[in-house]
């Protein structure tokens, strides 16, 4: 991690912070690199994460079985694995509506007149929870009073430039070099 600013000391305590919130918001170890510039003269912010690659979406085929029933114009479906039946859940309510959904017992769910298909739906993908993780982690950092944002997102790579007056063009160009160095 790096910290530029034209004041060490506030670099340094800029820095704690830092360490400090991502430990807090625990995606420590999912970033494998970052590049913070503050000058609060001027007064403007720039901050460049580049993450890890998550673990694989899970999907419906890796934790249930499922079997349509043409004579009862049904799917049913068992779980082995209840870990991801909440977002399960939610995500047939979603996408065949809550009424057509019943759920017998605990390893069980019965979808009446079934319109969705399910093969290789993704019930849980952990890129887009390390990527909350990382937002909330980032927003938290921003300096308060900082509400002029311009986002840029690049692969693996998160980068936002923020500042409480118009953004200029060489904090831009700024931020686009930050993001080439993590890149590179």
């Amino acid at each position: 991690m790096l910290v530029e600013c034209y004041d060490e000391q506030g670099a340094d305590v800029y820095e704690m912070i830092i360490k400090q919130i991502v430990q807090d918001v625990q995606v420590y170890r999912a970033i494998s690199d970052m590049k913070v510039f503050v000058d609060p003269r001027e007064p403007v912010f720039i901050i460049a994460v580049k993450y890890e690659k998550a673990a694989s979406p899970i999907t419906i085929d890796d934790f249930t079985e499922y079997k349509y029933k043409k004579e009862e114009n049904k799917l049913h479906i068992r779980v082995k694995d209840e870990t991801y039946l909440p977002e399960l859940l939610q995500k047939l309510w979603d996408t065949e509506g809550r009424e057509k959904i019943e759920q017998p017992t605990r390893y069980e769910i019965i979808i009446n007149d079934p319109e969705a298909e399910l093969k290789g739906m993704i019930i849980h993908d952990p890129s887009e929870d390390l990527k909350k993780k990382l937002y909330d982690a980032i927003f938290r950092i921003i300096p308060e009073g900082f509400k002029v944002i311009d986002h840029k997102s690049k692969g693996n790579i998160i980068s936002m430039l923020c500042s409480d007056e118009i953004i200029k063009d060489e904090w831009i160009e700024k931020r686009d070099k930050m993001i080439e160095e993590l890149e590179g």
